[in-house]
C-alpha cells in the first residue's frame, strides 16, 4: 500500500549549479538539420526545488525544458555543472546507490503510445519497475492494483491482461503514471504528460496528477509549453528559452505581472475568454533562431523588442528582483 506520510519540513531536495548539456550534431544528423555545430540544449542553469514544491518549466520547442528534466533523473549525462539529489551528486551515481535513485526519481513520458512494449500488457509493463528495483514477487500483484487504484482507474484488474493498443489515450496515460508511481518515489518529471491527449480527457488526467502529488507529498517538474497548464498545476514557473533561464518566480505573480520581455511574450500570447477584452500578442518578430548559432550576449535579444546595444555584448546574469530571479539587463543596476 501507498504511504501517505512524507516529511512536512522546508528542505533542498534538488541542487541544479551551473548545469550544461552540450551536443555535437554531426553524421547523418548533421545533413538533416543542415550542417553540424553544437547545440547548448542547457547552458549555465541553476536553481533549487524544495521538498514537496511543484515546479513549472515552460518556454517554446527547442528551449531545453526536457533535456533539463532528463538531466534531473539521470536520462542525459550533463556536460559540466553539478546536479544534486539529496547531497549526493547524481552524475556521479552508480551501482546500488544508482538504484536507489531510480526508485526516487521517476519520469512520465509526454507519448503513451511511446511508452509501452506493445508486445507487453499492463500487467508485464508494470511488474519492470518492480523487477529492477528488486521487489520481492510477493508484492507485485498489491503493489500493482494499489497504483492503478491511485491514478483512478476504476477495477484495475480488468486491464492488467490487455495490451497498450486496448486501452484509450487517457487510460494509458494513467497507466504511465501509475507505473512512474509504483515505486513510490519523491521526486517526478511530467514531461507534457497530456500534450498528446484529445482535450476532453486533459482535464480528467491532469486532475489525478494534481491529487496525487498533495497526496504523497511529491516534489514535481511539470513541463510544458502551455502557460494555462502550468498556471493549473504550479506553483512556481521557471521560463526557459534556449537553454537558459529567463524567470523564476511564483506562476500567480508570472502570469499577472510578467517581467521579463520573453515571459511578457508568452503571458500575450495566451488567448483570453472575453472577446471584448483587448489582448494583442507582443511583436517578437521571428521564430527561435538556430540553436547551433545563438545570438551573442542575451539569446533573446534579436525577437525582444525592447533589446538595446548592452544585449548584444553581454550575458544577462540571473539575479534576485523581488520574488523572481531574471536574466535581464532591463532589471540589471549596473
Amino acid at each position: 500500500m501507498y504511504d501517505d506520510t512524507r516529511q512536512t519540513e522546508v528542505e533542498t531536495l534538488i541542487t541544479v549549479r551551473d548545469a550544461r548539456l552540450h551536443y555535437r550534431v554531426g553524421g547523418a544528423l548533421s545533413a538533416m538539420v543542415g550542417g553540424g555545430g553544437t547545440v547548448k540544449a542547457v547552458d549555465g542553469v541553476s536553481f533549487t526545488l524544495k521538498r514537496g514544491e511543484s515546479v513549472g518549466l515552460l518556454g517554446e520547442s527547442g528551449c531545453g525544458k526536457t533535456s533539463m528534466g532528463r538531466l534531473l533523473v539521470k536520462l542525459e549525462e550533463a556536460t559540466a555543472g553539478e546536479l544534486l539529489f539529496d547531497g549526493a551528486d547524481i552524475g556521479a551515481l552508480e551501482g546500488d546507490d544508482l538504484r536507489k535513485f531510480r526508485t526516487r526519481a521517476q519520469l512520465i513520458f509526454q507519448n503513451p503510445f511511446d511508452s509501452f512494449n506493445p508486445r507487453y500488457t499492463i500487467r508485464q509493463s508494470m511488474v519492470e519497475p518492480l523487477t529492477n528495483a528488486r521487489i520481492a514477487s510477493e508484492e507485485w500483484e498489491d503493489r500493482i492494483i494499489a497504483a492503478l487504484e491511485l491514478v483512478r482507474l476504476p477495477e484495475p484488474q480488468q486491464y492488467l491482461d490487455r495490451y497498450p493498443h486496448q486501452l484509450s489515450g487517457g487510460q494509458l496515460q494513467r497507466v504511465v503514471m501509475a507505473r512512474a508511481l509504483i515505486l513510490q518515489p519523491d521526486f517526478v518529471v511530467a514531461d507534457e504528460p497530456v500534450s498528446m491527449l484529445d482535450v476532453s480527457v486533459r482535464a480528467g488526467v491532469l486532475n489525478v496528477f494534481r491529487d496525487v502529488r498533495d497526496r504523497l507529498g511529491l516534489t514535481a517538474i511539470y513541463i510544458s509549453h502551455d502557460l494555462a497548464l502550468v498556471r493549473y498545476v504550479c506553483e512556481r514557473t521557471i521560463v526557459m528559452y534556449l537553454g537558459r533561464i529567463m524567470e523564476d518566480g511564483p506562476t500567480e505573480a508570472i502570469v499577472r505581472d510578467p517581467l521579463h520581455p520573453y515571459t511578457q511574450a508568452l503571458v500575450a500570447a495566451v488567448p483570453v475568454p472575453d472577446p471584448g477584452q483587448s489582448h494583442e500578442p507582443l511583436p517578437i518578430g521571428r521564430g527561435a533562431p538556430d540553436p547551433r548559432n545563438p545570438p551573442s550576449g542575451c539569446v533573446f535579444r534579436d525577437r525582444c523588442p525592447k533589446a538595446f546595444d548592452r544585449c548584444a555584448s553581454e550575458v544577462p546574469q540571473v539575479q534576485q528582483v523581488g520574488d523572481r530571479r531574471l536574466a535581464c539587463h532591463l532589471f540589471d543596476p549596473t
